[in-house]
């Protein structure tokens, strides 16, 4: 079965952009252009659509508008935002594990965008992505988000950052440290940090985040490095650019 997809722009030129670019990706079959919400609900009523491209910023109704409504099925169609948002709003998009395109459009990125929507329609993750657009249209009533979405090979899983003791960078990636287990987020930790609620969570190295009420103590090392021991068990390396936070979070 090919994936059928709509486009959603209110500028003809990103609409033919896009269409020309989704060609050379076989086995998509576009089913409308639509130049705003309006249309979309129309063919959306008419027509089983896979995949939408939806523009953010449209006059009137943004994109956001729509992606909020679908967010309430069981099983919305994916979305992948095309925008031309400054870095905030793209690392929200990353949080939750949603997909998007800048503006102008990037043909190595696209065919990522691609890939990953067809792989997550293989392995049936339509309800998992409808739990990620929910978080992500109800965000805006908290700066914070309550969960993170990780994608791993076509399937997305909700961690909540509540449950979160530490977090580690690890190149493009960030290492989510749990109870029980440590789950890899593709995100890098100076994205995710200007997301998280600086009320739980502290800076204390170039490399790593914690939780507030996990740190234990500090423990001095060799050639005036230390390391901070956590209540979990964990142990985390402390730069000492992070030191007067820390030493003011210790005597809090």
């Amino acid at each position: 079965m090919p994936i059928r997809y709509l486009i959603v722009d209110d500028e003809e030129p990103g609409r033919a952009n896009l269409r020309l670019a989704l060609a050379d990706h076989s086995g998509w079959e576009l089913v409308a252009e639509c130049d705003g919400n309006g249309a979309a609900r129309a063919s959306l009523a008419q027509h089983e659509v896979d995949v939408i491209f939806l523009d953010v910023q449209m006059p009137g109704e943004t994109g956001l508008v729509l992606a909020r409504e679908l967010s309430r099925l069981c099983e919305p169609p994916l979305i992948v935002f095309v925008t031309a948002y400054g870095a905030h709003a793209v690392d929200a998009f990353e949080v939750h594990a949603l997909d998007y395109l800048l503006k102008p459009l990037d043909d190595a990125r696209l065919a990522q965008a691609v890939e990953r929507a067809a792989a997550m329609l293989r392995q049936r993750q339509r309800e998992a992505y409808g739990a990620a657009l929910r978080d992500h249209a109800e965000a805006g009533a908290s700066p914070y988000p309550e969960r993170i979405g990780v994608r791993s090979v076509g399937r997305i899983e909700q961690v909540i950052v509540d449950e979160i003791l530490w977090m580690e960078a690890a190149g493009n990636y960030v290492e989510l440290h749990l109870p029980a287990r440590t789950v890899l987020h593709r995100i890098t930790l100076n994205r995710l940090e200007a997301l998280l609620d600086p009320a739980c969570f502290l800076r204390v190295h170039r490399g790593a985040i914690v939780r507030r009420d996990q740190i234990a103590s500090l423990v001095s090392g060799g050639e005036g490095s230390h390391k901070l021991m956590l209540r979990c068990g964990g142990v985390v390396p402390v730069s000492a650019s992070y030191m007067a936070a820390l030493k003011a979070a210790l005597h809090a």
